[in-house]
């Protein structure tokens, strides 16, 4: 694909990990690894999990909506991997700044979970803080971006400045992490301020960004419920971005592990690309 033809109908996207396990024992493993079913559509090539050494799998869509699989891990080296390929329109994020904020008692019972404080969006604890910060911000599109650009300006992005169990309270005082602080610091402001936010994971392409392109690997950003519906907002980039392939949706990253182990394991390897 050349990345030079942004405005092709349709670009198609090549997608794929390739990760390795170690696990001392035989160890029980979710994934939730595969492209989301709302995308299922433009699979020209499905991304089927490959398991070596080969093992029973059992798939199953969890509490929200996301595609996962079940597999007992064998004790040593567990390779997971898959490649798919994505049919995308080509466009960037929506940018709608006439969206508005829905009033509590209007919002759909299903957008109500998330504006409630969660394992790592602990907004009962920013509320103070995110009304002294957002308060004169205009509501609906416009808050959410003004939140979206206090987190870029906020928070420095550092690899080695994240850890597992790192919260958005954690992330606003440290003011470093990753993609993922970024997105919970996000999401627990504009649940503050009465604006639904879920969390997402998925791959994210370079394409129409100008290099050096930084090493790949999965993306995280939220969608926030205005108007009629959930829009997407990526406050690690700030920037309406091409290519953005949905693989989980979540309260926060805790519902959308990548793997979740249920025993000891070890990561060895990970390798993520599109392309």
């Amino acid at each position: 694909m050349d990345k030079q033809h942004k405005a092709s109908p349709v670009m198609q996207i090549k997608v794929g990990f390739d990760l390795e396990l170690r696990c001392p024992q035989p160890t029980p493993v979710i994934v939730t690894l595969g492209v989301h079913a709302s995308r299922a559509s433009d699979l020209l090539e499905p991304d089927t999990l490959q398991v070596e050494p080969a093992v029973p799998l059992r798939s199953y869509v969890d509490s929200y909506g996301n595609q996962c699989q079940r597999l007992v891990a064998p004790a040593g080296v567990l390779r997971l991997q898959a490649t798919g390929l994505v049919a995308d329109p080509g466009q960037p994020d929506p940018v709608l700044p006439a969206l508005e904020q829905v009033p509590v008692d209007a919002l759909p019972e299903e957008a109500l979970l998330f504006l409630l404080s969660s394992r790592y969006c602990e907004s009962d604890l920013l509320t103070d803080l995110a009304w002294s910060l957002f308060e004169g911000a205009p509501m609906g599109w416009g808050r959410v971006q003004a939140i979206c650009d206090f987190v870029h300006r906020h928070v420095r992005f550092d690899y080695g400045r994240s850890s597992p169990t790192k919260s958005a309270l954690t992330t606003y005082e440290s003011r470093e992490g990753v993609c993922r602080d970024f997105a919970h610091l996000a999401i627990a402001f504009c649940r503050c301020m009465n604006i639904p936010a879920r969390y997402c994971t998925g791959y994210l392409s370079d394409i129409g960004v100008p290099p050096p392109h930084s090493a790949m690997d999965f993306s995280a950003w939220f969608e926030a419920y205005l108007g009629d519906g959930w829009y997407v907002f990526d406050p690690r980039n700030n920037t309406p971005r091409i290519g953005r392939i949905l693989i989980a949706r979540g309260r926060d990253a805790a519902d959308v592990a990548l793997t979740t182990s249920f025993g000891v394991s070890t990561l060895e390897s990970f390798r993520v690309w599109t392309a």
